[in-house]
């Protein structure tokens, strides 16, 4: 009986063993099919690993200028675009649909309207495409839902958000569609000059590169729709806009048109700070800064592609120039003159540049890509450094205050781009106005990291806004004649 006993046991738990088995056979078959079922709706693999790259950046939101932008996304260079939760409402960007695009795959992928960078969303849609741009509209058929975007690449900042146009993509049935009143075969391609347009760092970062890195793949057959339009923006980068587009410029806000097209990209993508990421854009031909650089060239009628003296060395004939960056405002060089007459001695042709709002761009951009070498506080006419030829030297003088990751994130790590060589000069406490108007115990001198702890307005009030720079003669020299050696044959030149 005892045998009976064990052997009877012995078969249950045979059984419980292959009834665990069948259970465990049927629920990995059952997840096959709901996976199966489910996974054109799941995310990608690319897509899971930019929200690991998104989760791992920054988060900041205080972000009023292009200088906080800097700060706050010195990651982003790391963080890939992906699309949106699809369980956003109508007006947000997020769930996925077949759009044109530049090959199959990312057609497959690529929401109508997707998040391209963390201060970019982009929309695009083909088919029926009917603009009507007085009222911020694209009718497109077929489209699944109404889309909302504002086409500016700065898109976690409300104050320069306020000064641009909200756009909405909607589904247009035959029986609605306004009739089209200008038709074209090119792609549509829909941009803001509102936000900070007007500062040269802004204009650049947040406008020209995005537009570049949008439009350049159509090789010219796209026509910009400009919104939150600005006529005297606008005519001042006319050169630039007409290397983008073969194609009138349209004033969109003012465009009682019904313009319609076979595609439309709605806000530009937006890589890096005065910069391009030729890896986040391979469908588009992997564009780069030194392909703008060269577009800007080709714009202003550049002559000079790289720094080189006019033979084996510099000499008489063609000695390296210098070319200060002069401020009317905050952040003087108040020993300009001296610091022109050091540099004369040193063996360079030293000229001035005063860039404003108004100043003419061909004419200042001839100036800088004459030079070999550009100096200037930190402030956006060091963005000229887009005009000057590669080999070229970028020394900025970087005010007093622990400023250093604002230089980084605005000035230097675009200068690596640009093929042009860096040089840094730091402002010390009996160097900076500063110390004539505050004492040596107050913490602006003695702590500038409490002031930063403040928030971004006390950190600009203080450090950007009041101070003026007297940088010596002696270590400031010592600056200049390392860039000498940067340049192509420097070494030759006797200092």
């Amino acid at each position: 009986m005892k045998s009976n006993r064990n052997l009877s046991r012995a078969e249950g738990r045979r059984l419980g063993n292959v009834a665990l088995i069948a259970f465990m056979l049927g629920s990995l078959l059952l997840l096959s099919l709901v996976r199966a079922k489910f996974s054109l709706i799941g995310k990608t693999g690319d897509a899971i690993k930019a929200e690991e790259h998104q989760a791992m950046a920054k988060d900041s939101g205080e972000m009023a200028t292009a200088h906080e932008a800097a700060a706050a996304e010195e990651e982003e260079d790391e963080t890939r675009s992906k699309p949106t939760d699809s369980s956003s409402g109508s007006g947000g960007i997020g769930s996925t649909a077949i759009v044109a695009g530049d090959d199959h795959a990312e057609r497959a992928s690529k929401p109508v309207c997707y998040e391209s960078s963390r201060r970019s969303d982009t929309c695009e849609a083909a088919g029926d495409v009917r603009v009507v741009g007085r009222a911020q509209t694209v009718l497109v058929s077929p489209l699944d839902r109404e889309w909302k975007v504002k086409p500016y690449c700065r898109k976690h900042d409300a104050f320069a958000l306020s000064h641009v146009k909200e756009w909405t993509l909607r589904p247009a049935g035959s029986e609605d569609a306004p009739r089209c009143t200008v038709n074209s075969s090119a792609t549509a391609f829909v941009l803001s000059t509102g936000g900070f347009t007007g500062n040269l760092f802004h204009d650049y970062t947040d406008v020209l590169i995005p537009a570049f890195i949008t439009a350049r793949r159509y090789g010219g057959d796209v026509q910009l729709l400009v919104s939150s339009y600005k006529p005297w923006w606008t005519t001042k980068y006319l050169q630039v806009l007409q290397q983008l587009s073969r194609h009138e410029v349209v004033d969109s806000d003012a465009d009682a048109e019904v313009r319609c097209y076979p595609h439309v990209v709605v806000g530009p993508t937006f890589h890096r700070e005065l910069g391009v990421d030729p890896s986040l854009s391979p469908s588009s031909g992997g564009v780069s800064m030194p392909e703008f650089r060269a577009m800007l060239r080709d714009a202003f009628g550049l002559e000079r592609a790289a720094a080189a003296p006019s033979g084996d060395r510099w000499d008489i004939r063609r000695r390296p120039r210098l070319l200060i960056i002069s401020r009317r405002t905050s952040r003087l060089l108040l020993n300009e003159r001296a610091m022109a007459d050091m540099a004369t001695s040193l063996g360079f042709d030293v000229r001035t540049g005063d860039p404003e709002v108004s100043t003419d761009v061909a004419r200042f951009a001839r100036l800088v890509n004459s030079a070999d070498v550009m100096v200037g506080v930190h402030g956006d006419g060091l963005t000229n450094m887009v005009f000057l030829p590669a080999g070229a030297v970028l020394v900025q003088v970087v005010p007093y205050g622990g400023l250093e990751w604002l230089a980084r994130g605005t000035f230097r790590e675009p200068a690596e781009g640009m093929e042009v060589h860096y040089l840094e000069y730091v402002v010390q406490k009996d160097e900076t106005t500063l110390s004539e108007e505050y004492g040596e115990d107050d913490p602006v001198i003695r702590d500038p990291a409490a002031i930063h702890r403040q928030g971004w307005d006390a950190l600009k009030a203080v450090y950007l806004d009041k101070q003026n720079v007297r940088p010596h003669l002696g270590r400031l020299k010592n600056t200049f004649v390392e860039a000498l050696k940067l340049l192509p044959h420097g070494r030759q030149t006797t200092v």
